[in-house]
């Protein structure tokens, strides 16, 4: 069944990008707008007006998305509803950054040997913005840090792995109390408006640090890389890491009761894609 123009308008309507809409689609910008033209052509009216480097739908092209939206849907439940064993067709994923180079490549390695016919596209995140494109039918599964709140029941949460903190410090400092460290040394925070850093900010309050702040980023590497060159200390999950630290950084275990990082796969309730996602999960060690 062709729907590739169907496909090409919502991706060109969510990202509002003729050129970011054709990257996602492996596409050229120039065979795009031949398929947004044809679309025109056959609804007879303009869908998409051109503001500079963006695009912005007409008030066709907003009444069509709804309805594109779920005739995509539809689609892919027929597609789910008759395959065989070998399940064909794309997965929209997401995944925040410390997962794309930790859990998720070996699951994906697994998930394409049972089913090498799978096309997955995958966007990078942070945990609260890939929530909301879950709930919202802009992804159909994310790799995310748990909500602070709980999953309504029109989603499904699998949880794969819990992350205690530690204390990032330079090697130098390693028979150093942590919690001095965290109280005497600057302090290179981890985001704490994401979900994953505002549970090293729950641990700071609780533990009546108020550290010296000296870098706040949402980036693990470059927070590795930062407190290498002794600029600091961090309090960060013990994250999925590809390599060792650098001989240069120790890690410490904090005092006390500290809360988790979750890790899990979020997903609608009533996937047409509920298998595949099963699949995926079918190959990883879950880890506490």
């Amino acid at each position: 069944m062709e729907t590739s123009y169907i496909d090409s308008f919502i991706a060109v309507a969510e990202s509002g990008s003729m050129a970011e809409a054709a990257r996602r689609l492996n596409v050229t910008p120039t065979a795009l707008a031949q398929r947004i033209h044809v679309l025109e052509r056959d609804f007879g009216t303009r869908l998409l007006v051109r503001s500079g480097r963006t695009v912005r739908l007409t008030e066709g092209g907003i009444r069509l998305l709804g309805r594109a939206k779920r005739f995509q849907h539809e689609v892919r439940e027929l597609q789910a509803a008759t395959l065989g064993e070998d399940v064909v067709g794309g997965l929209r994923l997401g995944a925040i950054a410390t997962a794309l180079t930790g859990l998720l490549p070996a699951m994906l390695a697994g998930l394409v040997q049972r089913h090498p016919r799978i096309d997955i596209y995958i966007e990078a995140g942070v945990s609260r913005d890939l929530y909301h494109q879950v709930l919202h039918d802009k992804l159909d599964a994310a790799l995310i840090v748990a909500p602070p709140f709980s999953v309504p029941k029109s989603l499904t949460w699998r949880t794969l792995r819990k992350e205690r903190l530690i204390v990032l410090a330079p090697r130098a400092l390693a028979n150093t109390d942590p919690l001095t460290l965290l109280r005497e040394t600057p302090l290179i925070r981890y985001d704490r408006r994401n979900w994953g850093g505002s549970l090293a900010d729950q641990y700071l309050q609780q533990n009546g640090i108020h550290p010296r702040e000296r870098f706040e980023l949402d980036a693990l590497d470059g927070i590795v890389s930062l407190v290498g060159l002794g600029l600091g200390v961090s309090l960060v999950p013990d994250w999925a890491r590809v390599a060792a630290l650098p001989q240069n950084v120790v890690a410490l275990d904090v005092p006390g009761t500290s809360p988790y990082r979750t890790l899990g796969l979020l997903w609608p309730a009533q996937s047409a894609h509920s298998r595949l996602l099963e699949s995926l999960l079918s190959g990883n060690d879950t880890m506490t």
